[in-house]
């Protein structure tokens, strides 16, 4: 993909850092995406969201890629399936890595670390952070609940030039993403809209140091997710075939 993945833009030395508008742009994107193939007709759970797995075309519009470790979801009066636990610690649900018991939301936890890592500007998991801070989640939740704070979790890369209201709202929607339980985490279609309604607002930009600035240059315009790869679930087994959605559409490679 032209621009590479968002986990490049995010923390690799040398990257121009993403606006505050781009990043919103590719949030929802990728919630897009996810969003489709939770509401497909054979529900899949993709099981491995994170920053690596989200491709930016040349207008930053977010492609989910690799589904090798995606699933077909529940069936029936089922809420969950019961699977070995493989993913990437750190953006993998907590009641997943302690059951093996994968939901369709355990999807939004996911998607909820990678929009804090969005945020902030900082990876899920460091080991070379302090103790208490090397698990992004559990560092930041105090920050992300607490408007007063917020400010200090906001990825410096930003200087300042940032929706007050855009972020503060973001910032609950992670926080509700990052819930323990999968029942108290909103859907991806519920985070879609969410996302968009953020987008919409039309506030003054504010300075996070007091004073008041303007909108970066990077405006959001485009608004389509796809899903880049190659294997889709099929079975119930992890996927094999190549399964590829664009503007909200899916269709199985031939």
């Amino acid at each position: 993909m032209a621009k590479g993945s968002l986990e490049n833009h995010l923390f690799r030395k040398g990257c121009a850092p993403l606006s505050w508008e781009l990043r919103l742009k590719i949030a929802i994107g990728a919630a897009r995406g996810l969003a489709f193939l939770h509401a497909s007709e054979k529900q899949v759970i993709y099981r491995d969201f994170k920053a690596s797995n989200i491709l930016l075309d040349a207008s930053y519009n977010a492609k989910l890629s690799d589904f090798g470790l995606a699933k077909l979801g529940p069936t029936g009066s089922n809420s969950h399936i019961t699977t070995r636990v493989m993913g990437t610690y750190g953006y993998a649900a907590p009641e997943y890595v302690a059951t093996g018991h994968l939901y369709v939301k355990s999807d939004v936890y996911g998607f909820g670390v990678v929009m804090l890592e969005m945020l902030s500007g900082k990876r899920a998991l460091d080991p070379n952070r302090p103790n208490g801070q090397q698990s992004l989640v559990d560092w930041a939740k105090p920050y992300l609940a607490d408007r007063r704070k917020l400010a200090r979790l906001m990825d410096p890369q930003f200087e300042g030039q940032y929706n007050s209201k855009q972020s503060h709202q973001a910032a609950q929607l992670t926080l509700n993403c990052l819930a323990g339980e999968p029942r108290s985490r909103p859907s991806m279609k519920e985070v879609l809209e969410t996302l968009e309604q953020i987008e919409a607002l039309k506030s003054r930009t504010r300075e996070a140091r007091g004073g008041s600035g303007t909108s970066s240059r990077d405006r959001a315009h485009g608004r389509s997710a796809a899903v880049h790869q190659r294997s889709s679930p099929r079975g119930g087994s992890d996927a094999r075939r190549g399964s590829r959605a664009t503007n909200g559409h899916a269709t199985k490679a031939r």
